[in-house]
């Protein structure tokens, strides 16, 4: 008889709290680590782990499946790159609470901030939820290949407090800051992690409407906060304004973490455009207010956060050309067919984009910022090979030069656009972030943004590039970059019964061949419900990934396993 369930031998075992790589077996029984050293006792399932690194799983505090794991158990693309446990429910956008009337609403929105086609939430949602805690049990009843946790996204609770009014520029009524409150209390004592806002003017509906949480004045934002101090319990995590004075946004932040007393979670970025040091500006705040006991902490994305081109995909140079509207639903063979027509370049050619949205207007004009993908993914791209600059070397224009990328590889060819965190050519902004003691690693939207960002690949490239390949200089020790990806992401939301190799930890396992590590390219897959399209980006290098101590994932196939839950609630440390 067996006495353990599963056995590890022979890996190089880092424990996801910093500290350096030793080589020992480890064993693990119900689901949690039960023993680590040299393990006489054997395993039902035993894998062998020389010459591997064993770390915890990996822990994403943002990401956007609250549509995804409800119409199906796996969570790809983040559970492609190690991730064990995802929290969704990120900038104020999500599907609860929500009354029958409000549906469509929350779908324009999320269609809109998080570009998930409208066609496939309404033939995947279920929509058997009204309130948040309803919809956390329905949550519950699904099985999954990592755990997920959920915030309370503000604009739909916007929305359910104060229907039309809530995306038409009104305040809210004392009652409605009263019921807000109440709210937020009901869905931490429920099992949410905490309350996600977003001030970010980008995040608007697809017709251009601004998203309901940004009509939010501080008297409500500080309304949500008092929920969570009721609640005793809570995150609050927020998008803040990426443009104005970095310095005010960190006050008003710093005023909801001192009414809630709870910590508070934000994104940070280097802006393409602006004043460039106001992320140091941000940062700076960032070690005041940690030096003055406030448990505020910084979501940094480890390489540039930017966008894909490509004619499958939701945005290309030309996909708001009028001339291009017909084709925007046609199979991609059409579209090449159409493009390699001379008369149809240069009608196509002579028009500009147009549409009620101004962000998506925008969007398609940055064409020009972008670089071609290439054989392999480079995310440092060389100023030298931007389109505009490589256009201007051949004498064309950057439509032109655009025009005759994307029909490569029979229309496949992906442009990519480094937008935030690339304003200098290079990623020291981004070290100078990451190295920052209140900071973890973020941003990584999974479940979203389906068909223009494939950014769930986040752990795998942090890994390869920072703890791999950097320069010595910038080089981030294995161990560190282990504990960013784990327990230091688990800690911030409140989950500290994972993100760490100790005895008493839940059994949440990777085993990777460090040097085999590789990134391959985004490509595009029609797997959604009704046929919609999305990227995925896989990986080599993962041996294997343990959740609850089931092999979930070898060799990057998935085994069928599903032994992923919700998780409610905060969890305490591990023994």
């Amino acid at each position: 008889m067996a006495d353990y369930d599963l056995v590890i031998r022979g890996g190089t075992i880092f424990d996801g709290l910093g500290h350096r790589g030793e080589a020992a077996d480890l064993a693990v029984k119900d689901g949690r680590i039960v023993a680590i050293g040299q393990i006489e006792g054997k395993g039902r399932e035993e894998i062998e782990a020389a010459g591997r690194i064993v770390t915890p799983g990996f822990v994403d505090v943002h990401t956007h499946y609250d549509g995804q794991a409800l119409w199906e158990n796996r969570l790809a693309p983040s559970s492609n790159h190690g991730v064990t446990t995802a929290v969704m429910g990120n900038c104020g956008v999500g599907f609860a609470p929500c009354k029958p009337h409000q549906r469509d609403m929350l779908v324009a929105v999320m269609e809109g901030v998080e570009d998930v086609p409208e066609v496939v939430m309404t033939e995947g949602l279920p929509w058997n939820w009204e309130t948040f805690p309803e919809y956390l049990d329905v949550l519950d009843t699904r099985e999954l290949d990592i755990d997920i946790a959920a915030q309370l996204p503000h604009s739909a609770l916007r929305v359910f407090v104060m229907g039309e009014r809530a995306a038409d520029h009104e305040p809210p009524t004392a009652e409605d800051l009263a019921q807000m409150r109440a709210l937020t209390t009901e869905a931490i004592h429920a099992g949410a992690l905490g309350v996600s806002t977003s001030r970010n003017l980008m995040h608007r509906t697809k017709a251009g409407e601004l998203a309901p949480s940004l009509h939010s004045e501080e008297d409500e934002l500080i309304a949500l906060a008092n929920g969570l101090r009721d609640a005793g319990d809570g995150v609050y995590q927020i998008i803040p304004r990426v443009m104005g004075p970095a310095a005010d946004e960190f006050a008003l932040m710093r005023r909801l973490a001192e009414a809630s007393g709870r910590p508070l979670s934000y994104s940070l970025l280097q802006m393409p455009t602006g004043d460039p040091d106001e992320w140091r500006v941000s940062l700076d705040g960032l070690s005041a207010a940690r030096s003055d006991g406030l448990p505020i902490c910084a979501q940094v994305a480890p390489r540039p956060v930017g966008m894909l081109y490509g004619l499958d995909l939701s945005f290309h140079p030309f996909s708001l050309h009028p001339s291009f509207r017909p084709l925007l639903d046609r199979p991609l063979a059409d579209k090449v067919a159409a493009m390699r027509d001379p008369a149809f370049r240069a009608q196509l050619l002579s028009e500009r984009p147009e549409d009620s949205n101004p962000v998506s207007v925008k969007t398609v004009q940055a064409f020009r910022y972008a670089y071609p993908m290439g054989a392999a993914p480079d995310y440092e791209p060389d100023l030298a090979d931007r389109i505009d600059t490589r256009a201007a070397a051949l004498g064309i224009t950057a439509e032109e030069h655009a025009y005759d990328l994307l029909l490569e590889q029979d229309g496949k060819a992906l442009l990519y656009q480094p937008g935030a965190n690339y304003r200098d050519g290079n990623l020291d902004a981004v070290h100078a972030m990451l190295a920052h003691p209140g900071t973890v690693v973020g941003l990584a939207d999974g479940g979203a943004h389906y068909g223009m960002i494939c950014d769930a690949s986040f752990p795998t490239f942090f890994l390869k590039r920072w703890a791999a390949d950097a320069d010595p200089d910038q080089r981030i020790p294995i161990e560190t970059a282990i504990a960013a990806l784990t327990s230091e992401p688990a800690d911030m939301v409140g989950l500290g019964d994972r993100g760490r190799l100790t005895v008493g930890a839940k059994a949440d396992i990777n085993i990777i061949d460090f040097a085999a590590l590789r990134l391959h390219n985004p490509s595009v897959v029609n797997d959604l419900p009704a046929g919609g399209r999305r990227l995925r980006q896989l990986a080599d290098g993962y041996d294997a990934t343990i959740v609850s101590g089931v092999v979930t994932y070898r060799h990057g196939r998935h085994t069928g396993a599903v032994p992923g839950r919700l998780v409610r609630g905060a969890r305490p440390l591990a023994a």
